[in-house]
């Protein structure tokens, strides 16, 4: 790893630390109190694409709540494939069904039905992903072990990508390095933001 390289990882860490830190202190509370106006984006964002099957994923309670908007997409029929960490780091599919377990290893929300075809995910109309912050330039900071970033890149045919976060956590830009995959709009409680990829 090269000197600018090992500058960035050390940004992004020191990023990420603080960002939590902030999270932990606001508390499940203060994310929860959001949800509504989150979920009210998520279903201008899915409606806008007319999407009828997308990937999301469960949220822990210091990140923006995604579970308002899950239980909308449900009752709209929109199909929801769920994200379930293996034990290679990559990520398994799940079909959404309103259950979910506490995954041992990392304690990450986790769907309970069973794990669909990798292709699956090929069949999706929107990406929503999770992030600790994002720039307004697609640049995103991810928790650290690169799942969503491993999964993007070895698509075919990706779909739209909107990161999920906090409006305290979107900046101009993040740091990032090469394999960072960029996304192409990030969701706010407070609205909509394209990036320069759109």
């Amino acid at each position: 790893m090269s000197e600018d390289e090992h500058a960035i990882e050390d940004a992004k860490r020191a990023l990420r630390r603080r960002l939590r830190t902030e999270r932990a202190e606001r508390g499940p509370t203060w994310a929860a109190e959001r949800a509504p106006a989150l979920a009210a984006r998520l279903q201008e964002l899915t409606g806008s694409l007319e999407a009828r099957t997308i990937s999301a994923y469960l949220s822990t309670p210091d990140e923006p709540d995604t579970r308002a908007f899950l239980t909308w997409a449900a009752a709209q029929g929109i199909r929801v494939l769920l994200p379930v960490i293996r034990e290679d780091g990559l990520l398994d599919w799940a079909e959404h069904d309103g259950t979910e377990t506490i995954e041992a290893t990392l304690g990450m929300p986790e769907p309970t039905a069973d794990a669909l075809a990798p292709t699956e995910l090929e069949s999706v109309d929107l990406m929503l992903i999770p992030a600790t912050a994002v720039g307004r330039d697609g640049s995103r900071l991810g928790g650290g072990r690169g799942f969503f970033d491993k999964t993007i890149a070895a698509m075919a045919e990706c779909p739209p990508v909107y990161a999920v976060v906090h409006d305290e956590e979107l900046f101009d830009s993040v740091p990032h390095a090469s394999y960072d995959q960029p996304v192409d709009g990030v969701v706010t409680p407070s609205g909509i933001h394209l990036t320069p990829r759109n």
